[in-house]
């Protein structure tokens, strides 16, 4: 972890999943019906995304507890250190919120296989002290993060916060200091629906924010949170499930189709359900359709070898992905995250066949 995180957000991190785990290890660890075979000593390491760290930590330590001879260690990192230490071969897996473009896939002789695993909301955070259900329209936090708009009290902000008393204070923008794959999915929200966005900052994992003091860059999904947190004034985007945990204020924003909407499971869902899933496993949702839709929401994906060196890791890593498909996906909710849809597990499972 980075030496930015917040110590006391990491404990409490840590304090949930310890406490979760211990009452919900699965007796069935690839979900199967069926117990495996007795591994030995196997180890799989990982790394990559803080978007999904939470859920993914739980579910490795869950299955690595309750199989004999397996341990999973997955670090996060960042979307952009996973991939590049996926391509150098350091890492049996990786993962990101953005899925391998072509051109990196190239790159992996032993070929790469995609597995969206689970959802998520990217999320609008804040820090305003006594100020409850905040609106902010797309003009409104689209202009905040281009810096234009810098005072909580701007017309763009009040006009659609009716009876709330914002006050005159400056506006601190939290965002990563890494290469991030919660970045490339805000990022590519922003360009859908901002042409001044898209011609400027753009599209990625990095971008070139604002020049000013009022933004402020910290570490990982963690460390973005720990940062609001710790700053009167702030507002940042992170993955729904650190907000959650955390008790952090969230924004409610427009979606296409007008309205203001908060993040929850199910307004995760109703973004997800007009999303196909294509052949190759890479979905995006830049700006979801549906009146009930929350309007910034990604798959967030494993990546494979589609040739491993040891068939005992292949094994392994494929019975673990079955049972975070299974058993994993009925935690995805408390933890923050959305489960994936069904004919989503289906495609999936069946990608496993090509990870030999």
């Amino acid at each position: 972890m980075s030496k930015a995180t917040s110590p006391l957000l990491l404990a409490c991190m840590a304090a949930l999943f310890v406490g979760c785990s211990s009452s919900n290890t699965s007796t069935d660890p690839d979900g199967s019906g069926d117990m495996p075979a007795s591994t030995e000593n196997v180890k799989l390491t990982g790394s990559g995304a803080s978007f999904p760290y939470p859920l993914y930590d739980r579910w490795f330590k869950e299955y690595s507890e309750s199989t004999d001879g397996v341990k999973i260690d997955y670090q996060a990192k960042g979307s952009g250190a996973g991939i590049k230490d996926f391509i150098n071969g350091t890492t049996d897996f990786g993962a990101s919120d953005a899925a391998m473009k072509d051109d990196e896939i190239a790159q992996v002789d032993k070929g790469v296989q995609l597995l969206p695993m689970t959802a998520g909301e990217v999320v609008l955070a804040y820090n305003l002290e006594g100020v409850d259900g905040l609106k902010l329209s797309r003009e409104a936090y689209v202009g905040i993060l281009l810096g234009k708009i810098t005072k909580w009290n701007d017309p763009a902000i009040v006009k659609t916060n009716e009876g709330i008393d914002l006050p005159e204070m400056d506006i601190t923008v939290a965002r990563r200091a890494d290469s991030s794959g919660t970045t490339y999915v805000f990022t590519q929200h922003l360009s859908t629906i901002s042409e001044e966005w898209k011609n400027g900052p753009g599209t990625g994992k990095t971008v070139v924010w604002p020049n000013s003091d009022k933004f402020i860059a910290a570490p990982k999904n963690d460390g973005v949170t720990a940062t609001i947190k710790q700053t009167p004034g702030a507002i940042g985007y992170i993955e729904y499930g650190y907000a959650k945990l955390t008790k952090i204020p969230m924004v409610s924003l427009e979606n296409q189709s007008g309205k203001f909407i908060q993040p929850s499971l199910e307004s995760g869902q109703a973004a997800l359900a007009n999303v196909k899933m294509p052949e190759d496993l890479r979905a995006w949702l830049p700006d979801p359709e549906g009146e009930d839709a929350y309007p910034i929401v990604s798959y967030t994906w494993l990546l494979c070898y589609k040739k491993y060196d040891d068939p005992k890791k292949a094994e392994v890593l494929k019975n673990a992905v079955r049972y975070c498909l299974t058993e994993g996906q009925k935690i995805s909710d408390e933890m923050g995250y959305v489960p994936l849809p069904e004919n989503v597990v289906e495609k999936v499972t069946a990608a496993l066949d090509n990870i030999q």
